[in-house]
């Protein structure tokens, strides 16, 4: 393998992931729509930039992307700006983003068409992981381009695993979002129900999370739930992006997701109350809204330090 990388989108997520790349060495061209961040980025890590997905592709073996929505992927691998246009045959297209299962399997077929190897390789840990070098990565796609890539993945993550063939990893993603989505309104429910019957909600949360409630996102987001503080993490609107996908591959599967369905709906109140870009954990304001509980639509304010990271 070359030690030269392509890296397209450089948003919340993408970024930090190519300055990994970067600093284990690589040899990393970079491709964003915003050129002002991709000029950033190579002052930043010494990388080079390119003025198109194409560009970035050229004598390139890897290339590696991290953008918004299905379409964002269609349109950085297709046509003649597209990835694919320059590819050499064997080259590898591992895809970052979180899209539709349809969309992996029609994008690996539009790949081996052209002799191309495509892993969609959807990531867990937001960004906070990826400035750590602390993702998970799901990769759906064959077994020969993923050991090629394997190590390029230790760069910035400490779980990577292949979970079957196209698609795969996507569908994975999926069961990851249900079960966020599940834990989320959870202990959403939870807080409120402590302030309602009058316990000190603080001191609730660090008794049992040394118990069987104990979560990632009781962990991390119990006490900026508490605050009120939702500007910043992983936006409802990319939620209900990813939670939409899963919904629709449920219904075309013919499966059961009571608990996803009812979340997003709950999530689609939120953004009513003005919430889209606000973390997923702001399901408790939607709970406390009537009562006058603290968060956002009550004027409490968010920590300064804490921007809302923009996914790309």
């Amino acid at each position: 393998m070359t030690r030269r990388v392509g890296f397209i989108g450089l948003g919340a997520m993408g970024y930090p992931m190519a300055g990994h790349l970067a600093r284990a060495g690589y040899d990393v061209r970079v491709f964003n729509r915003t050129a002002g961040k991709a000029e950033r980025w190579v002052v930043e890590h010494h990388g080079t930039a390119a003025d198109s997905a194409a560009a970035v592709a050229a004598g390139t073996d890897v290339v590696i992307a991290c953008v918004g929505n299905d379409d964002d992927v269609r349109a950085v691998t297709s046509g003649p700006t597209g990835a694919f246009a320059t590819m050499s045959a064997g080259a590898v297209f591992l895809d970052h983003t979180t899209t539709s299962a349809t969309l992996a399997t029609e994008v690996a077929s539009a790949a081996r068409a052209r002799g191309l190897w495509f892993l969609d390789a959807p990531v867990s840990g937001g960004q906070a992981g990826a400035e750590q070098g602390v993702l998970t990565v799901m990769v759906g796609g064959e077994p020969e381009p993923f050991a090629r890539v394997e190590s390029i993945l230790g760069c910035y993550a400490r779980s990577v695993r292949r979970l079957g063939p196209s698609g795969a990893g996507q569908l994975t993603k999926m069961v990851n979002q249900i079960c966020i989505a599940g834990l989320i309104e959870g202990l959403a429910e939870g807080l409120h129900f402590a302030r309602a019957v009058g316990l000190d909600a603080e001191a609730v949360v660090q008794v049992i999370a040394n118990g069987a409630a104990q979560s990632w996102q009781m962990d991390n987001r119990a006490q900026s739930m508490l605050a009120g503080e939702y500007d910043f993490g992983f936006a409802v609107e990319w939620m209900r992006k990813d939670l939409g996908f899963v919904l629709d591959e449920a219904r075309r599967r013919n499966v059961t997701l009571s608990v996803a369905e009812l979340v997003d709906g709950f999530y689609a109140e939120v953004e009513a109350m003005g919430g889209a870009r606000w973390d997923t954990s702001s399901l408790l304001a939607r709970l406390e809204k009537g009562r006058g509980g603290r968060g956002p639509l009550s004027g409490a304010q968010s920590t300064p330090a804490r921007r809302r990271p923009l996914r790309p």
